[in-house]
């Protein structure tokens, strides 16, 4: 079976309730549950979590723009030391420049949830009336051995529910889980493989849903095994450095689904590797390289040809790190910092 066919049964198992973890290999499920188990004793306890930087960034006029930053440790921050390093806080100030409009960050995520917790943090985000929104999600699923199916289907239920409330979604995929330290050939490979059908078939999820992609895969992949500053002090999250890495892959297509700057209406572009695919083989291929963008389009005014849905693959030029600008000076309270594993 293709990948994109592998990519397709699972998305389509995760809209009707069904594929289990047949999709993907029971056998390769558990490998990859108990290596998690095995990472998680040697690193110990978790210790330290990140204080949301919820509030005002960007000193400019005019109605703020509302974000939600919604997910686990990785949209959290794990292992920062201030909130200015946290995904959110860098994404709202890179936003407030590129918009030159003030952006305020609403920042629901908690360390250790899985895409159960989903529905509750939508819940919080929508009630701050958000413009748009980034998830990133899955880590802890492996852990909890939920089926990828599952995740699937309950991270494209949220995207539909924040896209019913007209908030633009971006979803940074399944990262390359075979960077972790502690996975070592060949289940490392085998880590490298899953995580590139899961990414593939949450791409297609979130696209059907009505929100656009982002691949994190090789972007915490290469760079964070050759690079240690890229990992935090537990060797198992990323480091400040490895934080700004993400957001900046991120950054680009937040600017384009809120339709801020001329790139966000150029058109895939043949020299750079951008072109409009059928989903699945859009999502595949965006699996396989870091940065690129998967957004639906349509061709000669038609959303679906033979294949299915059409999508814009796009390799979105990168925006150099914003410089924090933080307007106001609220912060959460003790009692509102994320607790968990």
């Amino acid at each position: 079976m293709s990948r994109a066919r592998a990519a397709k049964k699972l998305a389509q198992a995760a809209a009707f309730g069904g594929g289990g973890l047949g999709l993907i290999g029971a056998t390769l499920y558990g490998v990859l549950t108990a290596e998690a188990e095995y990472a998680k004793r040697v690193i110990g306890p978790m210790r330290y979590y990140p204080t949301p930087g919820n509030g005002l960034y960007g000193r400019y006029p005019g109605h703020p723009i509302t974000f939600a930053m919604l997910g686990d440790s990785s949209a959290a921050g794990y292992g920062t030391d201030s909130p200015d390093e946290t995904p959110g806080v860098l994404l709202a100030s890179g936003l407030a420049e590129l918009a030159e409009r003030p952006v305020r960050l609403v920042d629901v995520s908690k360390t250790g949830a899985k895409s159960t917790d989903l529905a509750a943090q939508v819940d919080a985000a929508l009630q701050a009336g958000p413009h748009v929104a980034v998830i990133l999600i899955g880590a802890n699923d492996v852990k909890a051995k939920m089926p990828p199916s599952t995740s699937v289907r309950l991270l494209s239920a949220a995207v539909r529910r924040l896209r019913a409330a007209n908030c633009e979604v971006v979803v940074g995929t399944c990262p390359d889980l075979g960077v972790i330290r502690t996975i070592q050939p060949p289940l490392r490979w085998v880590a490298r493989s899953w995580s590139h059908r899961l990414a593939a078939a949450q791409t297609i999820a979130v696209v059907e849903a009505g929100g656009r992609s982002v691949s994190l895969g090789s972007l915490l992949g290469e760079v964070f095994r050759t690079n240690p500053s890229m990992w935090g002090r537990d060797n198992f999250h990323p480091s400040a450095t490895g934080y700004a890495a993400a957001s900046a892959a991120l950054l680009p297509s937040m600017a384009a689904a809120m339709g801020i700057g001329t790139e966000s209406f150029v058109h895939p572009e043949q020299f750079r590797g951008e072109a409009i695919l059928p989903i699945a083989e859009a999502a595949v291929l965006a699996a396989r390289r870091a940065g690129t963008e998967v957004a639906a389009t349509e061709v000669a005014g038609r959303e679906r040809g033979p294949r299915g849905r059409w999508a814009a693959l796009r390799h979105r030029r990168r925006h150099p790190k914003a410089e924090v600008d933080r307007v106001d000076d609220h912060t959460e309270s003790k009692d509102s910092v994320p607790v968990g594993q």
